[in-house]
C-alpha cells in the first residue's frame, strides 16, 4: 500500500497538485455556466442540473435555488416548500420533476447568477449555475435640433438624442448621411440595477439638407430613429466685382473705342466730300470737253467751205 510522502517538500508538491486540479475543475465549471436572457415583464425558466426519475419523487430530495450564492430564492425538502425569499413571493415556482425554476414577471433586480443545488439522502447530487441577463426596452430615441448660429454658407445646430426607461447601460451611436458620427453621451440611473436614461449631443455645421440617425443599443437589442436637417438660411450672393486689372483694361478699351469713333466722325465726312468734289469736277470737265468738240468740228467745216 502506498502512502503520502512523509517529507515536507513532497507534501507541499502533492498539495500544490491538488490545488491545481481543484482550480482547473473550478474554471471548467465557470466555463460551463448557462446563460439565459429575458426582458422585464416576461416569464423565464432557469434549468437545473438534475431530473428526478419517474420511479422516484421529490420527497427523497432536497433542492435549493439560490442567487449569488448568498440569498436563497426557494428551498424544498421532502417534497414540501420550506423557504421562499420575500422578493420572490408569488413570482416563483419549481417544476417537481426537472426542478426548473420559473420566475414571472421579470424585474431588473432579478438580474444575476443563480445556482441549483440538489441533494438526495443528504448526499450532493449536483450543483450548477445559471446566469440570468435581464433587459428592459428603451423608448424610441427622440431627436431635436436647435439652431445656434446661421449664415449664408451654413447653419450651426445643436442636435440632441434622448431615450429612457431601459436596462442595462446602453451605447448610443449615429450616422450622418450614412457616415458614422460620435455622440457626446451622458447616462442617468438611480443605481446599478435601475432603469437608465441616456442623452447624446452633437454640434453640426449644416451646409445642405442632411439626414441624421440615432441608435440606442443594449444587450443585443437596439432602438433607432432619424431626422432630416435642413439648412435654414439661403442668401442671394452678390456678384463679385472684377479685379483691378480687368477694370483698367476695360477702361482703356473703352477710351480707345471712343477716340476711334471721334476720329472717324471727323475724317470720314471730309474724305467723302473730297471724293464727291473730285467726281463733280471730273464730270464738269467732261461736259466741257464734250461741248468743245462739236464747236471745233463746225469751225473746221466752215474753214473747209471757204
Amino acid at each position: 500500500m502506498t502512502g503520502l510522502p512523509a517529507s515536507p517538500a513532497a507534501l507541499r508538491t502533492w498539495l500544490g497538485l491538488g490545488l491545481f486540479v481543484l482550480l482547473c475543475l473550478g474554471i471548467g465549471q465557470a466555463l460551463e455556466k448557462k446563460v439565459v436572457r429575458s426582458k422585464v415583464g416576461e416569464k423565464v425558466s432557469l434549468p437545473c442540473c438534475h431530473e428526478i426519475p419517474s420511479s422516484e419523487s421529490l420527497h427523497k430530495y432536497r433542492v435549493y435555488w439560490q442567487k449569488n450564492i448568498t440569498d436563497v430564492v426557494l428551498a424544498y425538502s421532502e417534497g414540501s416548500k420550506i423557504f421562499q425569499h420575500e422578493r420572490y413571493q408569488n413570482r416563483t415556482e419549481m417544476d417537481p420533476w426537472n426542478l426548473t425554476l420559473w420566475i414571472s414577471p421579470m424585474e431588473i433586480l432579478d438580474n444575476g447568477s443563480y445556482q441549483c443545488v440538489v441533494q438526495r439522502n443528504s448526499v450532493l447530487v449536483c450543483s450548477e449555475s445559471v446566469i440570468l441577463f435581464v433587459t428592459a426596452d428603451f423608448s424610441t430615441p427622440n431627436i431635436t435640433a436647435e439652431v445656434s448660429a446661421e449664415s449664408c454658407d451654413s447653419t450651426e445646430m445643436v442636435i440632441t438624442c434622448s431615450s429612457h426607461g431601459g436596462f442595462p447601460k446602453p451605447k448610443i451611436s449615429g450616422a450622418l448621411n450614412n457616415m458614422s458620427v460620435e455622440w457626446n453621451a451622458s447616462w442617468v440611473s438611480e443605481s446599478s440595477f435601475s432603469p437608465y436614461s441616456v442623452t447624446g449631443k452633437l454640434v453640426l455645421n449644416v451646409t445642405k439638407d442632411v439626414n441624421i440617425s440615432c441608435s440606442v443599443e443594449y444587450s443585443g437589442f437596439a432602438k433607432s430613429t432619424s431626422l432630416l436637417l435642413k439648412k435654414t438660411k439661403n442668401c442671394v450672393v452678390p456678384p463679385v466685382p472684377p479685379p483691378y486689372n480687368v477694370i483698367t483694361a476695360s477702361i482703356i478699351i473703352l477710351i480707345t473705342f471712343i477716340l476711334a469713333i471721334t476720329l472717324a466722325a471727323r475724317y470720314l465726312p471730309r474724305h467723302v466730300c473730297s471724293q464727291c468734289c473730285k467726281r463733280q469736277d471730273s464730270a464738269e470737265e467732261g461736259v466741257k470737253e464734250c461741248t468743245k468738240a462739236p464747236m471745233s468740228s463746225k469751225m473746221t467745216s466752215e474753214t473747209s467751205s471757204v
